[in-house]
């Protein structure tokens, strides 16, 4: 598969991360067909696109007619027969290894194209895993975005075990065509992002457990210390507990107890606190 014989792309999941993979493909001319298991997480999807297209338009990045074409070539869907077309499809769903099997396994089935690409936008899990369950695991390769993801240039491109170098190749140069900057990486717990972030995000949160300074000083000093936007407490909110607890715990039991997750993040989970999107988390929003 070459990069040019593309037309459309799947994505599933329509939640944030979902939702920005297909905007930014579509942005680059491609069909995107957003499959999602509940017409109100579609519907959440679609408005979160038209409320990013919406700011490219205010700051004069792209027109109201360019906007409508980019909306236009997005199809949500419930039904997931309809990714019978697609060349290349993009897994969001949630970050459970069984989830994401079951979907896999359910496109063997569906796509007709049989050189199509599968990819997983997963931030932990294993990509070899997730490929032996597909029907060519030479074309299955790790795609994961950041948050969020319209503005973050940089994609880690992960290499399973069985993953081809025309599936790596295809995978940066895809990445390149939609706008984005490939990262590329041999499939591990965590990979390079969350291997080297979720342990920072931790031990913030460990700073705060054992008193030893407030969350606001916490955050202050890292962006002061280190130049980062944002400190370890705002940005685990921003990510969500939930989501960092998931991965804190996979690089825990993949590579040991130096990333063994503060208890108070799991308190914190326990309770619903799960940070901008329960309104609540390290701070209220």
């Amino acid at each position: 598969m070459k990069v040019d014989d593309v037309k459309v792309v799947g994505v599933l999941g329509a939640g944030t991360m979902g939702n920005g993979i297909v905007q930014v493909c579509a942005m680059a001319g491609y069909e995107v067909i957003m499959r999602d298991i509940e017409q109100s997480f579609l519907d959440r999807g679609m408005n979160a696109i038209k409320k990013s297209l919406s700011k490219f338009v205010s700051k004069g990045k792209m027109t109201e007619d360019e906007m409508n074409a980019v909306l236009d070539r997005i199809k949500p869907t419930l039904d997931m027969k309809d990714l019978e077309s697609a060349d290349l499809v993009i897994e969001a769903v949630v970050e459970k290894m069984d989830v994401k099997k079951a979907v896999f396994k359910e496109l063997n089935e569906i796509v007709k194209n049989q050189d199509a690409i599968f990819a997983s936008n997963t931030s932990t899990l294993s990509i070899t895993e997730m490929s032996a369950v597909t029907r060519k695991p030479e074309n299955f390769v790790g795609i994961h975005f950041m948050n969020p993801v319209p503005l973050m240039k940089g994609v880690e491109i992960v290499r399973g075990l069985l993953t081809s170098d025309e599936t790596l190749n295809f995978a940066v140069e895809f990445v390149k065509k939609i706008g984005k900057e490939p990262v590329v990486c041999k499939d591990s717990a965590g990979f390079i992002s969350n291997r080297i972030l979720m342990p920072w995000i931790n031990e913030g949160i460990y700073v705060l457990y054992e008193g030893i300074a407030t969350k606001e000083e916490i955050d202050k000093g890292m962006r002061l210390f280190t130049n980062v936007p944002m400190g370890p407490l705002e940005l685990a909110d921003l990510i969500g507990l939930d989501i960092c607890l998931a991965a804190i715990e996979t690089l825990h039991r993949e590579l040991g107890d130096k990333y063994r997750p503060c208890p108070l993040l799991k308190q914190m989970v326990s309770a619903g606190l799960l940070g901008r999107k329960t309104g609540r988390g390290f701070y209220e929003y």
